[in-house]
């Protein structure tokens, strides 16, 4: 449904500039609000943000900036993308993660509801952190939930999750996918994006409002933070790469991932801000591949000349071992079909990154 008003919290994000260019483009109005954290923005509000997009500094967790923001604005879409991010900080963070992600979600319905506004539908951008080490099955088909890794486990080298029967051999992650495979959140970061879905939808059901959650894999591309190191592994790859050093690899380099490009996490939002489902929606969105940190990190070094990766036994608390989506229910859906490969991707990321002024990692 193109001519909505779209609010965009977390809007001069990665994602959400991008979006605000893709919604404006077919004829939405659009308000970005962020806090513009430091850590994220650098310098301020992106270039390219689209003449007549409304870009507002705003702090979610404060209710008076709601209020003042609703007085001026009825948004049919709200796009819910502010959240601190970093898996690895949420750990000694938690009460920044908690109260942004969590807190900054509630006073978002808090002030509609003073505002007696009920915005046609919610969009949240969620986690493929929320399943946590999600679902394996052995060599004889028995699926299992994996406990999360703890640091014994870790420091001991035992990258791979055992089975809880007697099985032994080989086990093989699933891929995530909402409806059968259970969020089982390992790290506070994944906890607060559970918390926002459960959250939304408890307030949008009994208002009225449909809701989309969107469960994004690891989204990369050009434009993403270069500076921030919670931004995305595969940006400090592809700069390590560019400058000619070697890329090192944590555990065996047999971590997997899904990569999803930029462009394809825009388009599946944008399909999810004009659906006509009534209820709430969960789907996963991810690139339709699965690669492993290695594969990656060679192929980036392929591509920059760069020197061979190198495999370090090192480690990060919170990091799970497998994630990636089946993306048949996106498609369903919300029309959704990836359109770039991990290779075509780290191509058009890496020949940006060749266009900018940066200081050496």
């Amino acid at each position: 449904m193109s001519g909505s008003t779209v609010l965009i919290t977390g809007g001069a994000g990665f994602i959400g500039s991008n979006l605000a260019s893709k919604l404006a483009e077919r004829g939405d109005q659009v308000i970005l609000v962020d806090s513009l954290h430091p850590q994220v923005h650098d310098g301020g509000w992106p270039e390219g943000v689209p003449a007549g997009v409304t870009t507002i500094p705003f702090d979610v967790t404060i209710p008076t900036q709601w209020d003042a923001l609703f007085k001026m604005i009825r948004p049919d879409v709200v796009v819910h993308l502010a959240a601190e991010t970093g898996t690895g900080q949420s750990l000694t963070e938690a009460s920044r993660h908690g109260r942004v992600n969590v807190v900054g979600t509630t006073e978002l319905l808090d002030g509609l509801s003073r505002a007696d506004q009920v915005p046609r539908r919610f969009v949240l951008a969620s986690s493929r952190a929320i399943y946590g080490e999600g679902m394996w099955t052995t060599a004889d088909s028995n699926d299992f939930y994996a406990d999360a890794r703890g640091v014994s486990q870790l420091t001991s080298s035992r990258w791979d999750p055992s089975p809880p029967t007697r099985d032994r051999g080989v086990v093989t992650p699933l891929a995530h996918r909402a409806g059968f495979v259970e969020p089982r959140p390992s790290n506070i970061y994944a906890a607060t994006k559970l918390a926002q879905e459960h959250v939304l939808s408890a307030w949008a059901s009994a208002r009225g409002s449909a809701l989309s959650i969107l469960r994004l894999q690891n989204v990369y591309g050009p434009g993403q933070s270069l500076s921030n190191p919670y931004t995305g592994i595969v940006s400090l790859f592809a700069r390590l790469a560019k400058e000619h050093r070697t890329i090192p690899v944590y555990e065996d380099g047999h971590i997997v991932r899904d990569f999803v490009f930029i462009e394809d996490v825009v388009a599946a939002l944008a399909a999810a801000c004009a659906s006509n489902t009534e209820a709430v929606t969960t789907v996963d969105i991810g690139s339709g591949e699965s690669v492993t940190l290695l594969d990656l990190a060679s192929e980036i070094a392929r591509q920059a000349g760069a020197p061979e990766p190198q495999v370090n036994g090192a480690f990060r608390l919170g990091d799970v071992r497998a994630a990636f989506a089946d993306v048949t229910g996106a498609h369903a859906l919300l029309g959704y079909v990836p359109q770039t490969t991990p290779a075509r991707g780290v191509g058009l990321l890496l020949d940006w990154i060749g266009t900018q002024k940066l200081q050496p990692v």
